[in-house]
């Protein structure tokens, strides 16, 4: 759920069972149509035709607004990929099938025919099958392997082991959507109980992996009993960053990282009337503009000099400032939390504000301990090579905890990206089946503030420059970091079918080893 994305509305969509001229859509062209009553996306790729869904699983964007790929179609808003041919999810965010539907060439007329049974992908047979599959985490890259396990053909159990008390949700919204009151609790999981149950990975919650053997291929869990594995991922997320200063554990502090942190926050929203948000980055200003949309006043509290500074520069960060104070939020930089006493928040500049509670997003750190515990190779993360396993076979890391091999960048990278997480973890548990396959993907997240959405494409730690196309101000730009002659990410505002032909120009940008 979700307003960035929308209808094709507009002009009356022709009656694709009528056929339209074959020369009305050029090479690499989509148009949007109906078939009975659905809404259905005709795509020319070379000389073939594709009939697809013209809505995108995930939060339901446009595809004709995305981007042909080879006989791939891409979403603008949150670069999901579907198969033309067959309508399979191939690259997350979304997991979901589109429908298809026959097409027929008579002459020099397109004709939509009837939809597609057969078009779904089939298991693939695996090239090794694992005695059994264990997953340590419930978050981005837990939950997309345990799917694609099982998409991949798997057969042998899965169980997914988490420390959260809740399923697996759609995380990003935690800060948008469900925040500001826009999505409902029975939206938010990933999956039913019922999926969970079909698809046969049994799902552990509340409970925590306290050892790991790797050569004896068995983890322990918190109440004692251990589980024995064929093949491991961890999957174990980052944890809140938690400062130390007086009242920093009292209740009027709260955090930002599950599903129950949510619902709390929630629930003191409901009656809150002021809040103070600690921390200028993605996080703290998504919830800063979720609160705001519910009509609370708020304070953003942060060292920095500039909001975002760090990953998109001074222009964007001040313009994003901005967007916040048009909105009503105060901005008290250079600054921290020094101490909470009940409703008083006093900052390290001397000053003082009421608050009925205070969010901390001031960062994360990934979840290594066990990793560390268990003697796997470590730096800053969990160093994986390019086909995401670990330094003891069998043992694989994907998403905040993993260090991997950029080969776009050259450089080992580690990155805190919800759709890079899940990537990660389909192409882990290919592997976790033999295929060897490398994750190449080009790093992509999204970052939403008001009626305003930022893409960013790549990665750059650090770069010697960004160029500005566009008007921050119309939220009609790009900016491209670029360290040297090499590009290295590109962030766009209100440029979604430019912001995906970058991602697929990166693809093909690989660094010689």
């Amino acid at each position: 759920m979700s307003s960035e994305g929308g209808d094709t509305k507009g002009p009356e969509k022709p009656d694709f069972t009528q056929g339209i001229a074959a020369g009305s859509l050029a090479d690499g062209a989509m148009l949007v149509g109906r078939v009975g009553k659905d809404d259905v996306l005709l795509a020319r790729a070379g000389d073939e035709w594709f009939a697809v869904g013209a809505h995108c699983t995930h939060y339901r964007g446009p595809l004709a607004k995305g981007l042909i790929v080879g006989d791939t179609v891409r979403c603008p808003l949150h670069h999901a990929c579907f198969s033309l041919r067959t309508g399979e999810a191939l690259r997350a965010p979304a997991f979901d099938p589109i429908a298809c539907w026959r097409v027929e060439r008579q002459g020099d007329r397109v004709i939509v025919r009837e939809k597609r049974d057969d078009a779904a992908s089939q298991p693939h047979a695996a090239a090794s099958t694992p005695s059994s599959i264990v997953i340590i985490g419930g978050g981005a890259a837990g939950f997309a392997a345990a799917d694609m396990l099982r998409r991949e053909g798997y057969d042998g159990p899965i169980a997914m082991i988490s420390a959260d008390q809740d399923p697996p949700v759609d995380r990003p919204n935690l800060s948008k959507d469900y925040l500001a009151g826009k999505a409902q609790d029975d939206w938010m999981p990933l999956w039913s109980a019922e999926q969970y149950a079909d698809q046969r990975v049994e799902l552990v919650t509340g409970r925590r992996v306290t050892g790991l053997d790797a050569k004896a291929r068995t983890v322990t869990l918190d109440d004692g009993s251990t589980r024995s594995f064929g093949a491991l991922l961890i999957a174990t997320g980052a944890d809140p960053v938690r400062l130390s200063f007086p009242g920093a554990d009292s209740s009027q502090v709260l955090y930002l990282r599950t599903y129950a942190d949510a619902r709390a926050i929630v629930e003191r929203a409901n009656t809150a009337k002021h809040v103070v948000v600690a921390g200028a980055s993605f996080i703290g200003l998504e919830v800063a503009a979720s609160l705001r949309m519910r009509n609370i006043d708020v304070d953003v509290v942060a060292p920095d000099k500039v909001p975002m500074e760090r990953v998109l520069g001074a222009d964007v960060g001040r313009f994003v400032q901005s967007l916040h104070e048009a909105k009503g939020v105060r901005f008290h930089l250079g600054e921290t939390v020094a101490e909470v006493e009940g409703r008083a928040v006093k900052l390290s500049g001397g000053s003082q504000l009421d608050a009925d509670f205070v969010v901390m997003g001031v960062g994360v750190k990934p979840s290594i301990a066990l990793a560390e515990a268990a003697g796997l190779a470590l730096d800053r993360g969990i160093v994986v090579d390019q086909f995401l396993e670990t330094s003891a076979p069998g043992v694989f890391a994907a998403g905040d905890v993993a260090r991997w091999p950029d080969p776009h960048t050259g450089d080992k990278i580690r990155v805190e990206h919800w759709v890079v997480a899940q990537r990660q973890g389909q192409t882990a548990a290919r592997n976790m089946l033999g295929r060897r396959e490398p994750f190449d993907a080009v790093p992509f997240f999204w970052s939403r503030h008001y009626d305003m959405a930022v893409q960013y494409v790549g990665h750059a730690e650090q770069w010697d420059a960004a160029e500005l196309d566009g008007s921050l101000e119309a939220k009609n730009c790009r900016v491209t970091y670029s360290r040297g002659a090499r590009r290295l990410a590109v962030a766009t505002i209100g440029r979604y079918h430019e912001n995906l032909a970058v991602e697929a120009e990166l693809e093909g940008e690989k660094v010689a080893t």
